[in-house]
């Protein structure tokens, strides 16, 4: 069994019971640095490898991975500047239409505007922040043109994939996973031309 499936089984319970007290502790330690740093910042090996690689990493030129920071919870929205009851005023309790992952892979796709996003993976989380992992390719690298596995990200039809929902946690969200009974109305889109009502 290679390194990859031990790194795997390591990361299948860190959020449950039976989670591995020293990877645990070593994350921790990790984290202290990751609050301080920048909230995009470029890594140089991905710390979930198995992860990195079911997204097409490959560990030579032309590959990127970007750490990105989330702040967790709601949207942050002003008070009304006029009258309301409490129940009325709009405030707690709104959410994004978008998924924190979908955000960070915007983010780290607007720190380097030159790369596209391949896709991403949880990483750790706090009480305050999240922190994925965020896998991209330069579609314009000569060893990333000659690679046939990961070469059709140099298409014109995938610049901007995840400002467009086209990464795998963008499809998740767009609800692209469901198909036929009761999936009628999700594509091309929620606002297209027979979507849902007005």
């Amino acid at each position: 069994m290679g390194y990859k499936k031990y790194v795997e089984r390591l990361y299948q319970d860190i959020k449950g019971k039976n989670a591995n007290a020293d990877l645990r502790a070593l994350m921790g330690e990790r984290k202290k640095a990751w609050r301080t740093g920048q909230a995009v910042e470029r890594v140089e090996h991905p710390t979930r490898i198995y992860k990195a690689r079911k997204y097409g990493y490959k560990a030579k030129q032309g590959f990127v991975v970007a750490r990105s920071r989330i702040r967790r919870g709601g949207a942050q929205i002003s008070r009304p500047m006029r009258g309301r009851r409490p129940k009325r005023m709009g405030v707690n309790k709104i959410t994004r239409k978008k998924s924190l992952q979908r955000i960070a892979e915007e983010r780290a796709n607007k720190r380097f505007p030159n790369l596209e996003v391949l896709g991403s993976y949880w990483l750790w989380e706090d009480g305050n922040y999240k922190w994925y992992e965020v896998v991209m390719a330069d579609p314009t690298h000569p060893v990333i043109q000659s690679d046939e596995d990961v070469n059709w990200i140099t298409k014109k039809q995938h610049h901007g994939r995840a400002f467009r929902g086209l990464t795998p946690a963008g499809k998740k969200g767009r609800g692209l996973r469901n198909k036929g009974k009761g999936a009628e109305k999700i594509r091309p889109s929620i606002t297209a031309k027979g979507g849902l009502a007005k």
